[in-house]
């Protein structure tokens, strides 16, 4: 999906500011001017409305037509976030922009193609990994884009946290790449064809909160895994090693009563993913289904591999819930 290149630019300009932000305020005593605390008592900072007010903007000057599903909103910002931490997300977006911006358009670029019927669809995570860019571990700036038929065809994660200075990936003419965050050449993207256990290298979250770390060992042994090496981080990252071969897998579990995953949460990873040859399902193996509105419904978990071990996850998972 060619598109997704013209909105390159802009991923770069939100990833710079989610820097700037964390060496301004996370670095320093100024955390508390930065995070505040969502109804649903999630965290959220600066840098996430900056960050979506940058790809919105882009999105309403490239694809004014096309819907929009994104984390964040124009009502909780004028709400919930003082009139002096609004003035410092206006000033961040206007440094990065390079020219300068009002609260009025910010709100405007916050809400760009909410709530509209239309036959795409860019999904967005601004900080994808919000714990993680608090705590200076890994995050994502991620984009995802779905087509008439609610399937995702696209995606792009900027990565600041990626070892070497941060790394930009993005799906491109039906493969994925990935290149130096500040620019540079590009390479192609390809899951790895590993799948003697020793060998393997798996994702999982760092919260314990979004997984259970002994259920994943459980998991292991189960489907003879158990000799395979285990990284811990933060966001869709997980998605990324996975699509650069680095990796071999990354699991996802749902608790029980439980919220259903966002999309944002899912949707570029996925793209990327599938685009480097890899296999993203739910833990039964079914696809997962972008279809039902701001949530994945449908699909209980994500399981993202490489073709060699993907069903033998599945079978491991299947044999865990049998016992």
């Amino acid at each position: 999906m060619d598109d997704l290149q013209q909105l390159l630019p802009a991923a770069r300009q939100a990833a710079a500011l989610c820097q700037r932000v964390q060496r301004v305020h996370i670095r320093s005593t100024r955390q508390d001017d930065a995070i505040w605390r969502k109804e649903g008592h999630e965290h959220v900072t600066i840098a996430d409305y900056g960050a979506q007010a940058i790809l919105c903007r882009a999105i309403r000057q490239l694809f004014p037509d096309d819907a929009v599903i994104a984390e964040e909103g124009a009502d909780h910002f004028l709400q919930y976030v003082a009139a002096g931490e609004r003035e410092e997300v206006r000033r961040q977006v206007s440094a990065a922009l390079g020219e300068e911006v009002s609260e009025a358009q910010l709100c405007v670029w916050l809400d760009h193609g909410q709530e509209r019927e239309a036959a795409r669809i860019w999904v967005i995570d601004p900080i994808d990994g919000t714990k993680g860019f608090i705590a200076l571990r890994h995050y994502v700036v991620a984009v995802g884009l779905l087509d008439e038929g609610r399937q995702v065809v696209a995606g792009l994660l900027a990565a600041p946290g990626w070892p070497g200075a941060g790394r930009l990936l993005y799906t491109r003419d039906g493969g994925a790449l990935m290149e130096p965050l500040k620019g540079g050449a590009a390479c192609q993207l390809q899951v790895s064809r590993r799948r003697e256990p020793a060998d393997l290298l798996l994702m999982e979250s760092f919260e314990p909160s979004h997984t259970s770390h002994s259920r994943m060992a459980q998991l292991c042994e189960t489907a003879g895994l158990a000799a395979a090496r285990v990284e811990r981080i933060d966001s869709q990252e997980k998605y990324g090693r996975v699509a650069a071969g680095q990796a071999d897998l990354y699991l996802r579990q749902t608790f029980p009563g439980g919220s259903a995953h966002r999309i944002w949460d899912h949707a570029a990873g996925t793209a990327l993913v599938r685009a480097a040859g890899g296999i993203v399902s739910d833990l039964d193996g079914s696809a997962l289904d972008f279809s039902q509105g701001a949530t994945l419904a449908r699909n209980a978990g994500v399981i993202a591999a490489n073709p060699n071990i993907h069903e033998r996850v599945v079978d491991g998972l299947a044999s865990l819930a049998a016992q």
